[in-house]
């Protein structure tokens, strides 16, 4: 059981780190597939072994953390993500599982629609006017881009008729067309700018832009495909049906997706998912799935959603696309770690819209047992539409192959040996003062994910550190403006900027420096465990393993890798010359000496409560001894319902016969552990 809970923990690292690369750098890692893969293996582990899974399971939540660039929004409802299929043999088996969750042998009705590849969106209208623009976040928190999409030339500013009452939330996509991606490209060639990958990662770097008038020079597109009615009106109440609700976008002047068609019959639904498979490069946007839906709201209401994602839809992801193309030579790149990965320099290939010149080759392993070879030619598959790899070599009868790839046994930049660790199938350079390892850990340092110093990539990172004028993260933290001026491409004002940046990351909260420091298997979810339960970084460096393996979403492996950490003389002479230099590597503790009335039980908080943010009300559970997951189980002790609850966690505790009370309540079960009166 050991074995298993030192699997999860690590497998929740990697997606954590995953969802903050694709949710909050707009930079995604890994394929989708292969990050498709890691959280199926996570839930797996998760039914298998129940004793690993913690409240804060990746697998129950969406998104990312929001950027500190934007204010936060809290969604009236929460913007959920969808479970996905990947051939037509389990969207039947999803279909299936629909008709007897529905108990019934009736054919359904479905909306069938393309899943645009961009950026997810929430539009609040108030009376008809646009009030507020809000990014997916973690699905229950976004970023605040009013301004921003206030510059789609397609997103309506005021609305007429049904729609004009009340609060309703358009949900969609935020996107580049294909025409308007090729075009964006084309002018940043002319000026020398920057090209772009692919139109998802164009389309949400313009959106999250801080200055809304760049974002304005970007030829972005909405697209709605959702509304949710906050404040209901009997216009609105009476719609039964999702293509009612489609009908009336399109009306209010929205664009709606007219390839969205309504199905009747299982049958009629494969097929038309099988359709857009078959006709994806037809579309005008760039889609990587179908979404299927229920159409009918009474059947969706019956059905419900689970903590993450509703049980009436599903997405289906189409197949990666392949191409062929020839290998030139096998390189070797240094990651921050150390880790050394060997990647395929090939012929340039247009793979799934975008023009794919390098691929991974993931491992030693990995190159040996696909045996590809320099002049080989090779299949590329852009799994997930994202990151591209080699597949296997095609035979070329009459052509002789070249020798077998051997991997380097020194590293490439530095000349020190590389090594396997123990059963690992990675191999990792092992010196420390490695450059290409320094240049990797500072960007990594000043990361969006970490201390999101804006203006620090890759590229400004390697200047500094060509200049003399940085060695370490702590360096940043002296640098000054008359520096930095001299630099070829920046000017004191570029420099100002720089130096700005870096001075206000000085005061991010220490789970943002636990997340840059790159402690090995430290993402997010455990950084910010660490950060609330000790509340300083050196009291984390010097509590024991023991202390540190207690924590829900550390565990041994994690606190092992934080000891191994904090005993290198080093990393403490680092993390103390930061100190010095102003960071601030501190947090507000959750534990606190107060009676702890909620020892070992689960308060679910749903909707908002009066004087408390999501985050307050959680930490006063926590305070007081108690767990505040995001789902409601058999487990729960009880569900707190404030403004605007969600209606799955609701009608769970209904079905489960847990004890609701409401948010008046709230006061009383943190005095006393206990409540005098639950809702009906």
């Amino acid at each position: 059981m050991s074995d298993a809970a030192a699997h999860a923990a690590d497998l929740r690292a990697q997606i954590a780190r995953h969802n903050e690369a694709y949710y909050g750098a707009d930079d995604p890692l890994i394929p989708d597939a292969d990050y498709d893969a890691l959280v199926a293996e996570l839930r797996e582990l998760e039914v298998t072994h129940p004793e690993v899974a913690v409240p804060e399971s990746p697998t129950r939540r969406v998104g990312a953390s929001t950027s500190v660039l934007f204010a936060p929004v809290e969604h009236a409802v929460p913007m959920l993500s969808l479970d996905n299929v990947f051939d037509l043999e389990e969207l039947a088996a999803w279909a299936e599982r629909v008709q007897r969750g529905l108990e019934t042998t009736d054919e359904l009705t479905y909306s069938v629609e393309p899943k645009i590849d961009g950026l997810a969106m929430s539009i609040l209208y108030v009376d008809g006017e646009l009030t507020r623009a809000a990014t997916r976040g973690d699905g229950r928190v976004g970023e605040d881009v009013t301004a921003n999409v206030l510059t789609i030339a397609n997103v309506p500013h005021l609305l007429v008729g049904p729609l004009a009452v009340g609060r309703i939330e358009v949900r969609g996509e935020v996107f580049l067309a294909k025409d308007d991606f090729a075009r964006l490209n084309e002018r940043q060639r002319r000026e020398g700018g920057k090209e772009f990958a692919n139109p998802r990662n164009a389309a949400a770097g313009s959106l999250r832009q801080k200055d809304p008038t760049l974002t304005a020079q970007r030829p972005l597109s909405f697209l709605a495909y959702q509304l949710e009615v906050v404040t209901d009106t009997s216009t609105l109440a009476a719609l039964t049906s999702h293509t009612d609700t489609l009908d009336l976008l399109r009306h209010a002047g929205f664009l709606v997706a007219p390839e969205a068609t309504r199905e009747e019959g299982r049958t009629a639904m494969l097929a038309r998912s099988s359709w857009f498979e078959d006709h994806r490069h037809d579309l005008p946007y760039e889609i990587d799935g179908v979404v299927i839906k229920l159409d009918s709201f009474a059947q969706r209401a019956r059905l419900g959603t689970t903590s993450r994602a509703p049980r009436w839809a599903i997405a289906r992801k189409l197949p990666p696309e392949e191409r062929t193309t020839r290998l030139l030579r096998i390189e070797v790149s240094i990651g921050r770690t150390g880790r050394a990965t060997p990647f395929a320099v090939l012929e340039p290939v247009l793979v799934a819209g975008s023009t794919v010149s390098l691929a991974t080759l993931h491992n030693e392993d990995q190159v040996a047992a696909k045996d590809v070879r320099p002049g080989d030619l090779v299949v590329v598959r852009k799994a997930g539409d994202v990151i591209p790899e080699v597949v296997h070599h095609v035979s070329e009868p009459g052509r002789r192959r070249g020798r077998p790839w051997r991997f380097p046994t020194v590293c490439p930049v530095c000349a020190a040996p590389l090594e396997r660790v123990g059963e690992e199938s990675d191999t990792y350079c092992v010196n420390p003062q490695c450059p290409a390892q320094r240049l990797q850990q500072i960007t990594h340092f000043a990361s969006r994910g970490a201390l999101d110093i804006e203006g620090l990539g890759e590229q400004r990172v390697q200047q500094l550190l060509d200049a003399g004028l940085i060695e370490d993260v702590a360096d940043l933290y002296a640098l000054d403006v008359a520096s930095l001026a001299a630099l070829d491409g920046l000017g004191e004002l570029s420099a100002t900027s720089l130096v700005t940046a870096i001075a206000t990351s000085r005061t991010q909260p220490l789970s943002r420096v636990l997340v840059g420091l790159g402690i090995r298997h430290v993402g997010p979810v455990a950084a910010r465990e660490l950060a609330r339960h000790f509340g300083d970084i050196t009291v984390i460096l010097d509590a024991t393993e023991e202390e540190l393996a207690a924590l829900d979403g550390v565990g041994p492996v994690i606190a092992a890798s934080v000891a191994s950490y904090a005993a290198d003389p080093e990393h403490r002479a680092r993390i103390a010359r930061l100190r010095e230099l102003g960071v601030a590597m501190t947090e507000e503790r959750v534990s606190s000496t107060l009676t702890p009335t909620l020892a070992g039980r689960a308060v679910v908080v749903t909707g908002t409560l009066a004087g408390y943010s999501r985050e307050d009300a959680e930490a006063a559970v926590l305070a007081r001894g108690g767990t505040s997951p995001g789902s409601v189980s058999k487990k729960t002790y009880c569900v707190v319902v404030g403004e605007s609850p969600g209606a799955s966690k609701v009608n769970k505790a209904v079905d489960l016969g847990i004890p609701r009370l409401g948010a008046d309540q709230f006061e009383e079960l943190l005095e006393t552990g206990t409540w005098s009166t639950t809702l009906p």
